[in-house]
């Protein structure tokens, strides 16, 4: 199975399972460009990229949330908020 995450301004939104038979059967990179297009022949629009669960290729597992810095072509958890603590 491949996992393909829909970004939208940077952010993961969905995570959804694609079928291997419907990526071409191949491996990443070459297994993307056809499983977008699978995607797109749903009906469903967006940006797709392919996350990895075994984290073999861009960073972390793609999770809603999560940031797609396409920069780097990674998945990122977003930095924490920290908040300050003034004290005299």
């Amino acid at each position: 199975m491949a996992h393909f995450a829909k970004i939208e301004n940077g952010i993961v939104t969905h995570v959804i399972v694609v079928a291997n038979e419907d990526c071409g059967g191949g491996d990443f990179p070459t297994s993307e460009p056809i499983g977008q297009a699978f995607i797109a022949s749903l009906g469903i629009e967006g940006e797709w990229k392919q996350t990895s669960f075994s984290r073999r290729f861009r960073g972390d597992f793609a999770g809603c949330g999560l940031i797609y810095r396409a920069d780097a072509d990674v998945f990122v958890s977003p930095m924490p908020v920290v908040n300050e603590i003034n004290t005299p």
